[in-house]
């Protein structure tokens, strides 16, 4: 195992002790005498961030993602590392590190656990100001965190920071789907209901910071199944007063396949549905559907085709199952006036509204070659 270096000092108590003394600056005033009016200074908080790592270690990269968060100029960090009992999480390796460094800790959980128990396991221990939630194959580089807590210190603290982040494959970093939304961002902070096209971007927990007390304030969790993401992430936006961007790719994911490396016991690719279901209703509850419902609308529909395009990701006998089912959503909440996409992906969205299944497989055809042919090679090359 690669050494993580010397251990720093645990700084979780001197950080609990600067938490107290924040909220008791911020208690109202009591009566006295006329203040005196001197010059302006505001002392500048540091905020401690919390690190939540599933440590499923499927494709044997935690050690790099643990050394990528511990050897970080900024130090005022935590890692809270939860396991379950699977044979995929490798407890010695989390030891050791927590025993060399006093910022890690251990949550052991009984059974195997979902992702979301995981999760939310994790962000019960947490001690920081925001959290960040990162999987076993996710990488970030050394000055990361610190223009993290540059941008909540000038955007003076919102509930959400958004980031990019790059997938290494075969050799090259792409860029997220949400690149393009957060280049156009301003340094200001905003509401999430001013800027809806948020909602079609993919719903991530680890390509953004929440504030903790929005985490708990909320009851925020993550439920059980597969696609945990989606309604919590949509749920903390909803809440989040103030949400500010970085544009840096802070986070790099390394994971060889698409799929979610940890699972979930009991879950199906099938959750999708109530996870935008969960949304859509969350959404006419606050009277915010008109707004948001036509970028959420192309981001289900896009899912949805994504998932049935996933080699491996759906039987052959749930692949028509799946298909009936978005195209039952895609009628459901169809938005008055909607206009679907351009070119080839319009054509795969007016399939799934007319329930041609059939015509749907006869389009996909062609990648699916060129992806097994691709793979031939590959194994052909090694």
């Amino acid at each position: 195992m690669t050494p993580v270096g010397i251990t720093p000092p645990d700084l979780r108590g001197e950080v609990r002790g600067r938490h107290q003394d924040r909220d008791a600056a911020r208690l109202p005033p009591v009566a006295g005498p006329p203040p005196v009016h001197l010059p302006a200074f505001r002392a500048e908080f540091t905020p401690m961030i919390s690190v939540i790592v599933a440590a499923y270690d499927l494709q044997g990269q935690l050690g790099v993602c643990l050394n990528s968060i511990l050897n970080q100029s900024f130090r005022d960090v935590e890692v809270v590392a939860v396991l379950d009992q699977s044979a995929e999480c490798p407890a010695g390796l989390v030891d050791d590190y927590a025993r060399r460094d006093g910022r890690v800790s251990v949550v052991r959980l009984t059974g195997v656990a979902s992702i979301g128990r995981v999760r939310n396991a994790g962000a019960e221990r947490a001690a920081g100001d925001y959290l960040l939630f990162l999987d076993s194959d996710h990488v970030i580089s050394g000055e990361t965190l610190q223009a993290m807590v540059d941008r909540l210190q000038s955007a003076d603290e919102p509930d959400v920071l958004l980031f990019g982040h790059t997938r290494l494959h075969r050799g090259r970093a792409w860029p997220g789907a949400a690149a393009g939304f957060l280049s156009r961002q301003g340094r200001e902070p905003f509401a999430s209901m001013d800027q809806p096209e948020l909602f079609g971007a993919p719903a991530y927990s680890w390509d953004r910071l929440v504030r903790r007390d929005l985490w708990i304030r909320q009851e925020l969790a993550f439920p059980d199944g597969l696609h945990e993401e989606v309604a919590v992430v949509h749920r903390a936006m909803l809440a989040a007063d103030r949400v500010a961007v970085l544009k840096w790719n802070c986070v790099q994911i390394r994971r060889r396949h698409t799929q979610h490396p940890a699972g979930s016991p009991g879950g199906t690719h099938f959750d999708v549905f109530g996870r935008y279901k969960d949304t859509f209703d969350l959404l006419e509850e606050r009277g915010a559907l008109e707004v948001v419902a036509p970028f959420l609308f192309t981001r289900m529909i896009r899912h949805h085709l994504f998932l049935l395009n996933l080699e491996g990701c759906l039987s052959r006998s749930e692949r028509p199952k799946f298909f009936q089912r978005a195209s039952e959503h895609y009628r459901r909440f169809l938005p008055d006036g909607y206009e679907h996409p351009e070119g080839r992906e319009g054509v795969k969205f007016q399939l799934v509204a007319s329930g041609r299944y059939s015509a749907l497989e006869a389009t996909s055809l062609p990648q699916r070659a060129r992806s097994f042919v691709s793979r031939g090679a590959a194994v052909r090359g090694r």
